[in-house]
């Protein structure tokens, strides 16, 4: 049986965005978050995103509105316990995300599917701490949620092929494109695009170009759609540190040592386009 009610645990930048495109697919869902104010402002701004796409037509006012209407935001944890998919959308801290599942073993039937949007953690040790490690995922979506064709899925040691078939449904039902990674840290995508970004801060430190400069030459040398600091600015230098952090952990190898000035940048919470600063800066919203 496909995943009809899947809620969302965590609605800051990635959590809303994914609820946005599974309510835009048909699905309901439960979007929880510990802070009200944060779940006010992910109403507001599916609520806009999906008020320009209908001002574009790319979308009806019928469609707008049932999606909204497959939207139920609360403050309740035990509200999850409904879902038959649930996935945590919380910061990149190991910490956070083992004591999100332990929550959710209370109050989840024991047929619910985990899944974790984690970028860069290992997903069988996840698993393990759970008493359903064989419904257990990863599915790594890509930011801006709505935007991004992607969707990473990395299934743990002992993720059984029903769960896989059905994450697999899921995904495209969602009008994803999948693919699958095994469970390394960083995945694919980190595994490849984080060293870039923490290469090019390295680069910005020995003087070797400005950042203006290095994203340009990544954009017309490289090919690349953006330069590696600006998307750094928009994915938030503080996941850029955590994901780096990881993966050096997880290795051991100096050469994915997070670059000291990216960590100088998060002490002084200028963490790019949400703070207003990072290499670049940006107007308030």
């Amino acid at each position: 049986m496909d995943f009809s009610r899947i809620g969302v645990l965590g609605v800051g930048q990635m959590g809303r965005g994914i609820a946005q495109v599974v309510a835009s697919s048909g699905l309901h869902v439960v979007m929880y978050d510990l802070d009200p104010h944060v779940i006010e402002e992910a109403q507001e701004e599916i609520t806009e995103s999906l008020n320009k796409a209908v001002k574009k037509g790319a979308l009806t006012e019928w469609v707008r509105e049932k999606t909204l209407k497959n939207i139920k935001a609360t403050g309740k944890f035990e509200d999850l316990g409904l879902c038959d998919l649930v996935i945590e959308a919380v910061p990149e801290k190991e910490e956070i995300k083992l004591e999100v599942f332990e929550g959710l073993e209370e109050i989840c039937p024991k047929e619910t599917v985990f899944a974790s949007n984690t970028s860069s953690l290992p997903i069988t040790r996840m698993a393990s701490t759970t008493d359903r490690p064989e419904q257990f995922i990863g599915l790594h979506f890509m930011n801006p949620a709505p935007l991004m064709e992607l969707v990473e899925v990395t299934r743990g040691w002992q993720t059984s092929d029903e769960t896989f078939q059905k994450a697999q449904h899921f995904v495209k039902k969602l009008g994803k494109t999948m693919v699958v990674s095994k469970d390394y840290p960083g995945f694919i995508v980190n595994r490849v695009l984080m060293p870039m970004i923490n290469e090019a801060i390295f680069a910005l430190i020995e003087g070797i170009g400005t950042a203006e400069e290095i994203d340009t030459a990544m954009k017309l040398g490289g090919g690349f759609p953006m330069g590696p600091l600006a998307l750094a600015d928009m994915i938030g230098l503080d996941v850029c540190l955590d994901v780096m952090e990881i993966i050096h952990s997880e290795f051991g190898d100096s050469k994915y040592r997070p670059a000291p000035l990216l960590r100088k940048y998060v002490e002084a919470d200028m963490l790019g386009k949400k703070t207003g600063k990072g290499f670049y800066s940006y107007a308030p919203k």
